[in-house]
This record gives C-alpha cells, sequence and structure tokens, in this order.
C-alpha cells in the first residue's frame, strides 16, 4: 500500500464507500478533528505514569477509530459498517471510568483554570480539541446528516472524562489546582 495516492491532489476525497467529496465539506472536518484529538492523546499517554489510565487512554484511541469510520461513512449512502458502530457499552465505560476518578479526588468548589502540571496541560489540551469535535460532529448533524446519538454521547462523555483526568494528574503530582478568581 503507497502512503501517497495522488487522488486528494485537487481538493477532494473519498469517504468511505468511495463517494468523492471535498477535502473542507462539515464531514471530513469533524472526523479530521477526531483525529487530531487521538494523536493530541497519543500526546498525553506520554506523560501518564498510571498504568490504568494508559490503558484506558490506549482503548479511548481505538475507539475513536471506530468514531472516525462512522464520521467518514455518510450513512444516507451506504451502510455503516459493523466495526465502525459506536455502542451504548464505550459510552458506559468512559461514564464508568469517571465515576472511579471522581471518588479518589476532592471534590470541586471554585472554577478550576486549565493547567498545573505538564501531563494536567495536556489533558486540559485535549479537552478542548475533545469538544471542538463535538461540535463539528453537531454541525454535521445540523446540516441534515444522521449521527448516532451514540457518537455524540462518547464524545461528551470523553471531554468531560478528559477534565476529570487533568484533576488527577494534578492530584498525582501534588500540583495545586488552578483556582479562577473573578475580577473585581
Amino acid at each position: 500500500m503507497k502512503v501517497y495516492t495522488k487522488t486528494g491532489d485537487r481538493g477532494q476525497t473519498s469517504l468511505v464507500g468511495g463517494q468523492r467529496v471535498s477535502k473542507c465539506c462539515d464531514r471530513l472536518e469533524s472526523y479530521g478533528t477526531v483525529d487530531e484529538l487521538n494523536s493530541q492523546i497519543g500526546l498525553l499517554i506520554t506523560y501518564l505514569t498510571d498504568p490504568l489510565d494508559a490503558q484506558f487512554l490506549t482503548d479511548v484511541q481505538s475507539t475513536l477509530f471506530v468514531v472516525g469510520g462512522y464520521l467518514a461513512t455518510d450513512n444516507s449512502q451506504r451502510d455503516i459498517r459493523p466495526g465502525n458502530i459506536v455502542t451504548p457499552e464505550m459510552v458506559l465505560a468512559v461514564e464508568q471510568e469517571i465515576d472511579r476518578i471522581d471518588a479518589i479526588l476532592p471534590p470541586i468548589k471554585l472554577f478550576i483554570l486549565p493547567g498545573g502540571c505538564r501531563g494536567a496541560s495536556v489533558a486540559h489540551v485535549c479537552r478542548c480539541v475533545c469538544r471542538r469535535a463535538e461540535r463539528c460532529i453537531l454541525r454535521l448533524a445540523e446540516c441534515g446528516a444522521e449521527i448516532d446519538e451514540n457518537v455524540t454521547a462518547y464524545v461528551n462523555r470523553l471531554s468531560d472524562y478528559l477534565f476529570i483526568l487533568a484533576r488527577k494528574l494534578n492530584f498525582d503530582a501534588n500540583h495545586p489546582e488552578i483556582i479562577w478568581r473573578r475580577e473585581k
């Protein structure tokens, strides 16, 4: 398999099933942003010391390939492949991981600014990219694409998870959270 095909040189690419579309279309923007998130999570993993966190994020990366495959398929033109279906169990796994981490952290009393240790800072960047991916997916739906509710639920929960993971990384590093101070 060649790395380059030259088929996209004129600003078009193929969706799953072969349909040609502009590289600037909302569908490409949605799964391209999911791909960017996946790459940022790969960077985040390099900062982790807890093997449970690293394994969970590696699983998330695999699920993001499922999300990308789903988004790369225009389901009005072609059926979604079974391997590109986001399941309620995938959403539940993220919820359970949020609950597991949240149980060990002190409660939030004030707004927290993004930052802290390097790993937490990268987790916040991932959270922001995840929120952008969510907006891209919702924009795609607003343009008429049918988007399964498990896809949007998964991406929404994932951003919550990345927030709680950032808190955990600061907690593990004994780095105080940066509290937002409202100007008077």
